[in-house]
């Protein structure tokens, strides 16, 4: 949707509303974009919309008798913008000045979050939208409007501005303590030492001592389990504090809207170009990538990809830690546990509903009983399905009966066991273990690269796997499974994707 309409001194803004598809229960939706309030002087204004998304909700204030877990989801919000045609650049907004519809709250994403707001070398990259009080079901907010300092990005009063708004859902991981490893048979688990039944208590982001001396946390090594070294340092962001992970994994149309704000070099390096194994997403020129299965999860995407991907969008990438935190929560860890907190998971081969379409889901074989998960015994290669499913899948299907059935984490996010195998940053290597949580600023280099200080790069090192994919066995996909978590492989593969998250900025 476009249209032109005059404001004060920007002449014209041609608004463009990207519609973000997800789960179809979800249906995450951006419209009526509008500028308003421009002041020549400070040379900002505030960019307006409405937003909505299906089975939202918040549940930790207190006095309400709601139970745990205690977090609510959120969309994080993003803004692109071109000057009289020319390149995609990255909008930043102020820190104060934003305006949230009734019945929300607007909380601001920093690209560091342990420094200070600065317009120039520390910006906000973007927002998180969420309830301001507890409720579940559609979250429909109108007229959200967040302030734009379009002087400090080297926009004049009077250019001709296009607009592009993203959102992305994200659900909140509350800051406490959580055991990494279940104390059963999964390969390069960690433990505490020397008991390799005994789960190692993350309680803290201090440092954490890896070694073979009583106490230490430690993991025996199986295939690229990870060099059994440390210190994990302090600033390796461990899951202890809040912090945000996506809700899905990358679909192929968020992907497609990335390449879609690239420049044509950037875009030809960052798109795969090979069909096959329901990857859908075609066209060789910027503006022009589309897909044919936009709610199916993004496959084919080597770390280089999902990382550029991250930069682009201000979030940043989730360590293997956090991973178990997500999924695990405060419950104590259940010996080869997968995602949704019990060791079965169910067999039978899925067949689809709407093959491709919103409305994807599974006409045959969901259980309404145990796990469901994208693996080698309900996808197999070759078999009916043949590549990852639609994000989000198993919440909707009539038949789902709560988390189990769903596959969901403790705290809600989905497919995190099984669909495609993903990247975490390792704690097994010691490029990995020189990450921190500096966030994407939503630029890449020319090259189409990411450029954050300390992300593992290009070639992947320091950037393992977790989570096992749609044609894998069913062990690999256990919450505690390391086999590949120091792992180093920059193919692009139909059965790798990605989600990325960000640190709470209620942690500065």
């Amino acid at each position: 949707m476009k249209n032109q309409t005059k404001y004060w001194k920007i002449i014209i803004i041609c608004l463009l509303w990207i519609f973000h598809p997800a789960l179809n229960a979800n249906n995450i939706a951006l419209s009526d974009i509008t500028i308003s309030g421009q002041d020549v002087e400070k040379h900002t204004c505030l960019i307006g919309f409405n937003i909505s998304w299906e089975n939202s909700w918040r549940n930790d204030l207190a006095g309400l008798g709601y139970q745990e877990p205690y977090n609510y989801d959120a969309a994080w919000v993003f803004v692109k913008f071109r000057v009289n045609g020319g390149p995609w650049q990255h909008v930043y907004f102020d820190t104060t000045g934003h305006i949230p519809s009734p019945g929300s709250i607007i909380e601001t994403g920093l690209v560091d979050p342990e420094q200070p707001y600065n317009d120039t070398s520390n910006q906000v990259a973007g927002v998180f939208i969420y309830r301001d009080s507890n409720g579940s079901g559609l979250f429909s907010l109108s007229d959200v409007k967040i302030r734009w300092n379009y002087g400090a990005g080297g926009v004049n009063d009077n250019d001709i501005v296009d607009l592009r708004v993203f959102a992305i859902e994200h659900v909140s991981i509350p800051q406490g303590s959580f055991y990494l490893g279940t104390g059963g048979n999964e390969p390069s688990a960690f433990y505490t030492y020397p008991e390799v039944t005994a789960p190692f208590e993350v309680n803290d982001e201090e440092e954490i001592t890896v070694g073979q001396e009583s106490g230490n946390l430690y993991y025996n090594v199986s295939y690229q389990g990870g060099d059994q070294a440390g210190p994990i340092p302090a600033t390796f962001p461990k899951g202890f504090k809040a912090f945000y992970c996506m809700k899905y994994e990358i679909s192929q149309q968020q992907y497609v809207d990335f390449l879609n704000t690239l420049t044509q070099s950037q875009a030809t390096r960052r798109k795969y170009s090979v069909s096959g194994y329901r990857y859908a997403i075609t066209g060789n020129v910027v503006g022009q990538y589309s897909t044919s299965r936009p709610y199916v999860a993004c496959g084919n995407l080597n770390w280089a990809d999902i990382a550029a991907y991250f930069d682009w969008s201000g979030l940043r990438p989730l360590t293997e830690l956090e991973y178990e935190k997500t999924c695990r929560g405060t419950m104590p860890p259940v010996p080869d546990e997968f995602a949704w907190g019990t060791d079965t998971v169910t067999i039978g081969t899925y067949t689809l509903s709407d093959n491709g379409g919103i409305a994807e889901n599974i006409s045959s074989n969901f259980n309404p009983s145990v796990g469901n998960a994208a693996y080698d015994l309900t996808t197999p290669i070759n078999g009916p399905v043949n590549g990852p499913l639609r994000i989000g899948i198993f919440a909707g299907n009539p038949m789902n009966t709560g988390r189990i059935t769903a596959g969901a984490t403790y705290y809600g996010v989905m497919e995190m066991s099984g669909n495609l195998l993903e990247h975490f940053v390792s704690a097994g290597h010691p490029t990995g273990r020189g990450f921190t949580a500096l966030h994407g600023d939503g630029i890449l280099n020319s090259n189409g690269y990411a450029n954050v200080t300390n992300w593992p790069g290009s070639n992947s090192v320091g950037a393992g796997f977790r989570g096992s994919y749609w044609s894998y066995t069913g062990p690999y996909m256990r919450v505690s499974d390391r086999y590949g978590a120091a792992g180093i492989d920059s193919v692009r593969y139909p059965t790798d994707g990605g989600r990325g998250g960000r640190t709470a900025q209620s942690n500065d």
